[in-house]
């Protein structure tokens, strides 16, 4: 049994019958192929893996460039602006008061936005006792004028006497003086009468001169004197300014007479004017001087409102860039250029005029440079770019 046992112990490999030896030695052989193929597909896989990493840093290195739109602004000719703000204003707001002894207001003619002309009569002050005055002195002058006339008479009949004998040149001369002082007595009297109706013209508040009625601040009834203040505020002529702040550097550029235009607020409009003056002193605190910008008559201009101003101070010769150029961070305004190279360089720059044209450049551009227009802020210094010049 046990040698049938080894003897006839077997294995079947395609079909045939095969002992114990060369089944281990073909046992061994798959092993040993198995081995080998293992090591060849290891091998293989880290060909792959070093190849795939080759092909990735070529594909890096073989990537195009990214493409961005910029432009050579060159120079040009930009208006020169100086923008401020602050409040509109009469440009000779004239407080209209009492000038007589005053009394109580019986009337008042006008009311706030009348138009006015020179010497108008714009409220009536009670009179009775000033008119009853002047009665009495008008009466007084026809007192001095008569004694005045029988002085005369007496004189003419003293000169006839004189020849004769009857009267003596003293008495002549005495009725002459008398003569004098009754003509004199009259004079007095006609410029007392004058003088108080003079005071009752008084009592009248008046415009002193043409233009636009501000304010109203008096009543029928109300007992007012030159101590009662401003019954009324008058724009002359209507003209209004508006005063605006400004730095002592801009302040420095602005001179009388350049052309400006204001823009209330909330107000599309917008209206030409001119400065009319302009600060000769700076204030010490906040570095600050006024210059003022006259503006004719317009129903939207009204004192007290806050007004927007755009100074014409002149032109230069300046680049103009689209906003989407100039890029700002903490260290002030910027713009990218593409050099010759063709990689992204930062440049300075100093921001002048900002008006719907464009962004004038007043320092930092030569005017040649090629600046990128809207991709700024996706590009760092020392980006390759492809850059695509393009005209504005």
């Amino acid at each position: 049994m046990n040698f049938e046992t080894v003897a006839w112990r077997r294995d079947k490999v395609e079909g045939e019958a095969v002992g114990d030896e060369e089944l281990s030695a073909r046992r061994r052989r798959r092993t040993l192929i198995a081995v080998v193929v293992g090591l060849a597909l290891l091998a293989a896989l880290a060909l792959s893996l070093m190849m795939g990493s080759g092909d990735d840093g070529a594909q890096v290195q073989a990537a195009p460039e990214p493409r961005v739109t910029v432009v050579v602004p060159g120079r040009q000719q930009v208006t020169r602006q100086i923008n401020g703000t602050g409040t509109l204003a009469a440009r000779r707001d004239m407080p209209v008061g009492v000038a007589g002894e005053g009394g109580m207001v019986t009337r008042v003619l006008v009311e706030a936005g009348d138009w006015v002309r020179a010497g108008q009569t714009l409220a009536v002050i009670e009179r009775s006792v000033q008119a009853e005055e002047a009665r009495q002195l008008a009466a007084n002058i026809e007192v001095a004028r008569a004694d005045a006339e029988l002085a005369q008479q007496e004189l003419e009949r003293a000169q006839a006497l004189v020849s004769r004998g009857f009267i003596s040149k003293a008495d002549v001369e005495r009725r002459i003086a008398t003569r004098d002082a009754a003509v004199a007595r009259v004079k007095v009297a006609e410029a007392q009468l004058g003088q108080a109706r003079a005071r009752i013209g008084r009592l009248d508040v008046r415009a002193p001169a043409a233009g636009l009625v501000l304010q109203r601040s008096v009543e029928a009834g109300q007992v007012v004197g030159p101590g009662t203040g401003a019954l009324f505020r008058i724009a002359q002529n209507g003209e209004m300014e508006l005063l605006t702040r400004l730095s002592q550097g801009d302040l420095g550029q602005v001179r009388a007479g350049m052309p400006a235009t204001v823009t209330p607020v909330g107000s599309s409009k917008t209206f030409e004017g001119r400065v009319w003056q302009v600060s000769p002193v700076i204030d010490p605190q906040t570095r600050l001087g006024d210059a003022r910008i006259g503006i004719p008559y317009a129903p939207d201009l009204r004192p007290g409102g806050f007004a927007s101003a755009s100074i014409n101070v002149g032109m230069i010769d300046a680049p103009l860039l689209p906003e989407s150029a100039v890029l700002s961070d903490a260290k002030g305004n910027y713009v990218y250029i593409v050099d010759a190279g063709r990689k992204v360089v930062r440049r300075d720059v100093q921001v002048g005029e900002v008006s719907n044209r464009g962004v004038a450049i007043a320092s930092g551009l030569r005017g040649d440079e090629r600046v990128v227009l809207s991709a700024g802020a996706f590009l760092n210094p020392g980006d390759k770019v492809d850059p695509v010049v393009t005209k504005r």
